[in-house]
């Protein structure tokens, strides 16, 4: 760490943190200041690199990147549809997807070697927070219009009383929707921040057992925490994810529906003895398309 640095918590050396000894004072500082914006695009980069190779040579018998990336891709497109429906969690499956993907990508970072989290700083779940945030509110105004929307802020008063009671729905509702991107962006930093420590402390104490022998290694005693780090940077990425979903369908307008399945009942333009009618409707005759 170079001197003036502020200290942080225990954590995993990475590619900056061994490289700044070595850098001008000036270098390692910026390396410093902007190492989670660095390790966010080298991620997406990686990422997207890994998403052209998958796609590059698509075939009916898929290989095994192929399988994985379609693997993943339908069951993003089961999870999202099943909140929004088919016709509505297509719409939002590429923003809702990409967001998954990209946070279970920066959570599972901090386990490769050189590399970290970028999800255990505030400063990143919040701008992950902040753009969920902006996106449910322009869908919200998209879908309904700026007056549809304040309605819908306002409970969609009916009567008087409706509209007695409108204004402190609408703070109310205001206060909610503050508040959801700062719950989102503080629950997946606090999870991954822990999970970085937990493996810093173990990794430190590993070292220490060896100091003795002066050797540049450790007892691996961070290896049984591994599969647990997995498991919750799986579960937090969904969780974000889910409930940005949510978030999503709440501001849709409900009259539309969401591609939800159709009631059970005789089929439109089928006669209620089980005869077809075929291109005629049953109220006035004319034919329909």
């Amino acid at each position: 760490m170079t001197e003036g640095a502020t200290p942080h918590l225990p954590e995993i050396p990475n590619l900056i943190t061994l490289a700044a000894p070595l850098l001008p004072d000036r270098v390692a500082h910026f390396l410093h200041t902007w190492e989670d914006p660095i390790f966010a695009f080298t991620i997406v980069a990686l990422v997207g690199l890994l998403a052209a190779i998958a796609a590059r040579k698509l075939a009916l018998v898929p290989g095994r990147g192929q399988a994985l990336a379609e693997t993943v891709v339908e069951g993003m497109d089961q999870l999202i549809c099943g909140i929004l429906g088919k016709e509505e969690g297509r719409r939002y499956l590429p923003f809702v997807g990409t967001l998954f993907l990209f946070i279970l990508s920066m959570n599972l970072a901090g386990l490769v070697p050189g590399l970290k989290s970028p999800t255990s700083k505030i400063t990143m779940t919040g701008a992950l927070a902040l753009c969920v945030f902006c996106y449910v509110q322009w869908t919200g105004i998209r879908r309904r219009g700026i007056g549809g929307y304040l309605l819908h802020l306002m409970g969609e008063p009916q009567g008087l009383l409706g509209w007695l009671f409108a204004p402190i729905i609408f703070f109310i509702e205001v206060i909610g929707a503050v508040v959801k991107p700062v719950s989102l962006a503080a629950r997946l930093f606090g999870n991954i921040m822990a999970e970085d420590i937990l493996l810093g402390v173990f990794v430190m104490l590993g070292t220490l057992f060896l100091a003795w022998s002066h050797l540049p290694v450790g007892i691996p005693l961070h290896l049984p925490i591994i599969p647990l780090v997995l498991i919750f940077s799986v579960v937090q990425a969904l969780v974000f994810t889910l409930l940005s979903t949510v978030y999503i369908a709440i501001v849709l307008p409900h009259d539309e529906g969401h591609g939800h399945a159709e009631p059970a009942g005789p089929a439109a333009g089928a006669h209620p003895h089980g005869v077809q009618q075929k291109g005629v409707s049953e109220d006035d005759g004319t034919r329909y398309r």
